[in-house]
């Protein structure tokens, strides 16, 4: 059985570090591909560019946190290419008045101080428990220094004018998982069970001792749901 052509989408100030352990994790069936998500500034085009870096034809498309926004946007251009789905970390509503008040605010002090930022943005992404791991907390960092400041606002313009994706959900048939950390603070459990809810051949897979960044924290839990679903779709 040939491996499964598969497409990474990052999330907000990451980059192909992120999935490091799904990389090498799901080798021997997975053929995998990272896409940019760093110059654009809208949803659509974020799609746009990364369906331009997908393998040819079909392929499946996993995506964390605004990785998981891309990939709604991409369910909408190119259904047909997308053979199964997953969506870690991530929600289908479009932002709040209260969220894109704080994005606002984050693209301001991202002027002054971006390092400020990503330092304060580090504890709302992983477990308390895993705040001391200086490995994953060096690898955040160093993502989030390398993609940049201005990166960052392009980032942040598109998640703040994303469109909501719930009635959309329901176009959704390939065989998709939901992801995430038990203890998320930024797309909580129940944001995941909504899609679940939404999505007609969707499984939710819920990770103990972790917070946003599941691919990271837990990253042998994270490769098992893959593996499952991956076998899924080649059934």
């Amino acid at each position: 059985m040939s491996n499964i052509p598969l497409l990474l989408l990052p999330g907000l100030l990451n980059d192909a570090r992120l999935w490091e352990a799904q990389i090498s994790g799901l080798a021997d069936i997975a053929d995998i591909t990272v896409a940019d998500s760093t110059r654009e500034n809208s949803m659509a085009a974020l799609a746009s560019a990364a369906l331009a870096q997908a393998p040819a034809q079909h392929f499946a498309l996993a995506g964390l946190s605004m990785g998981g926004y891309v990939a709604l946007e991409i369910m909408r251009q190119a259904p047909e290419r997308v053979t199964g789905l997953a969506l870690l970390d991530t929600s289908a509503r479009p932002d709040t008045a209260e969220a894109t008040q704080n994005r606002r605010k984050l693209i301001k002090l991202a002027g002054n101080s971006f390092p400020a930022v990503v330092n304060g943005l580090l504890p709302k992404m992983v477990h308390p428990a895993h705040l001391q791991d200086a490995e994953l907390t060096g690898i955040f960092r160093a993502m989030a220094l390398t993609v940049g400041q201005a990166a960052f606002v392009r980032q942040q313009e598109a998640i703040i004018g994303r469109i909501d994706s719930r009635p959309f959900l329901k176009n959704i048939k390939c065989p998709t998982l939901v992801l995430c950390g038990r203890d998320d603070a930024i797309t909580p459990v129940s944001l995941h069970e909504e899609m679940v809810a939404g999505i007609p051949a969707s499984r939710l897979v819920i990770i103990e001792e972790c917070g946003h960044l599941s691919v990271l924290e837990q990253p042998q839990q994270v490769n098992d749901a893959f593996e499952e679903w991956l076998h899924c779709i080649n059934a």
